[in-house]
């Protein structure tokens, strides 16, 4: 990398580490942003595009655990581990059942839901700043259930989204209502919940490339290299890289689920672990969707992407290096057609994408204890484009020395093990 140091070096190409470069460039900052390789933001290109603002629940839920056994010994449900990998995740495990515990998960939730106000309202300073309306999609979202019973054991959950603010309609028992909404359903769904201000983009992979290319328009620059090992200085931070050793005053780490490796080169151990996220996106789908469809008891759901549909979700916690289990995209494109009998199967592309994910659902948004010029943006689990502006705003002011919008005691990186800061390198 040639050229003086910028003020800030952004690990990390995808939508957090572009929203985080572009808020601090809006600061005066010079930023360069290094990215793994061209095909390396994959999980912000080719998720749902959903903001899901409304979704302040973590996965770690009160129960969760009860339920889980019946999902876990089916390799094709909506949470699963694979064998192979069952005992590595062990530890996550266990601190994913202490976060279900309800004082833990009634805090994750105000936390999440503060996080979620904030990311809102920084969606909007974001589209304004860079004339980016046109990618986005108001057309609401519709969350169906598959009974009465399902239904009911939402509820709570709505009551919690109605004391954080969240409007929405719930639907019971209201079959023409759901139809209005969504024509072509299976009669099935007689129960629904329906959020009329939630907000999709058009493309994931247009509002990715929105966002770089107002990045380099305004004079930042992107850097592909292979980012190896953090080293603090008094005045820097050094990078070790297969392209040579960078260095910038601060360094902001959005590496997604790539992320801890590079946080253990300072000496934090943090329980980041991968939700390998499926979907098929069908060309053709000649079903008209009219809003963001969520299946609450199949755990995906159904958006319009270009002109077409893309089907995906779910959750399987197998880590970076086991192969695609591409069957899973395909139980879900057949839910999909039983559930929209109409829909056109054909000619799908399928897609497996890393999401990066804490046991308790929040992300790690903060100084890193060991080097006070390091800032952690990662663990955003399927949330990353949600949050992407709310947490961009968060890390400039960090940056900046300003007083973060938000309480970020919830999201410090120490919240799970407390690590001795690693000592300054003098050379």
């Amino acid at each position: 990398m040639t050229g003086s140091p910028p003020d800030v070096l952004v690990i990390g190409a995808g939508v957090i580490g572009l929203s985080a470069a572009l808020e601090m460039q809006r600061r005066g900052l010079s930023v360069t942003v290094l990215e793994r390789a061209p095909d390396a933001q994959s999980a912000s290109i080719g998720n749902a595009g959903a903001f899901a603002f409304s979704d302040i629940e973590p996965l770690a839920a009160p129960g969760i655990l009860r339920r889980a056994p019946k999902w876990l010994i089916d390799p094709l449900g909506p949470l699963s581990i694979p064998p192979a990998y069952a005992l590595r995740i062990a530890p996550w495990m266990l601190r994913f059942w202490r976060a279900s515990w309800r004082d833990r998960f009634a805090a994750s939730c105000r936390a999440q839901a503060a996080l979620m106000a904030h990311s809102r309202g920084a969606l909007a300073r974001m589209v304004a700043a860079t004339d980016a309306d046109p990618l986005l999609r108001r057309e609401g979202q519709l969350q169906l259930y598959d009974s009465a019973a399902g239904f009911r054991s939402s509820l709570p959950g709505w009551d919690a989204r109605r004391e954080h603010g969240i409007g929405f309609d719930l639907l019971q028992d209201d079959p023409e209502k759901i139809t209005q909404i969504q024509p072509g359903l299976d009669a099935r769904f007689r129960f629904a919940a329906y959020v009329p201000d939630w907000i999709n983009v058009t493309d994931p992979a247009l509002w990715h490339a929105h966002l770089r290319a107002q990045f380099l328009a305004l004079g930042g620059r992107l850097h592909t290299a292979h980012a190896q090992a953090l080293h603090p200085h008094g005045d820097h931070v050094a990078l070790d890289s297969d392209a040579g050793t960078l260095r910038a005053g601060h360094v902001v780490l959005a590496a997604g689920a790539w992320s801890h490796h590079l946080a253990r080169s300072l000496g934090e151990r943090l329980p980041l672990e991968t939700e390998r996220g499926y979907n098929t996106t069908l060309p053709d789908p000649r079903v008209a969707l009219k809003t963001h469809l969520t299946f609450s008891d199949h755990g995906f759901v159904v958006t319009r992407i270009g002109e077409g549909l893309r089907v995906g979700g779910a959750v399987e916690l197998g880590g970076l290096r086991l192969p695609p289990n591409y069957r899973r995209a395909d139980v879900l494109l057949r839910k999909a057609l039983t559930f929209l009998p109409g829909l056109n199967t054909q000619g799908g592309r399928q897609w497996m994408g890393f999401r990066p994910s804490m046991p308790d659902s929040l992300p790690v948004i903060g100084r890193s204890v060991a080097c006070k010029r390091v800032i952690h943006a990662f663990g955003h689990g399927h949330l990353g484009l949600t949050q992407s502006a709310g947490t961009a705003e968060l890390v400039a002011d960090l940056i900046a020395g300003a007083r973060p919008a938000i309480d970020l005691t919830p999201f410090r990186p120490d919240r799970f093990r407390r690590v001795r800061p690693a000592p300054a390198h003098t050379s």
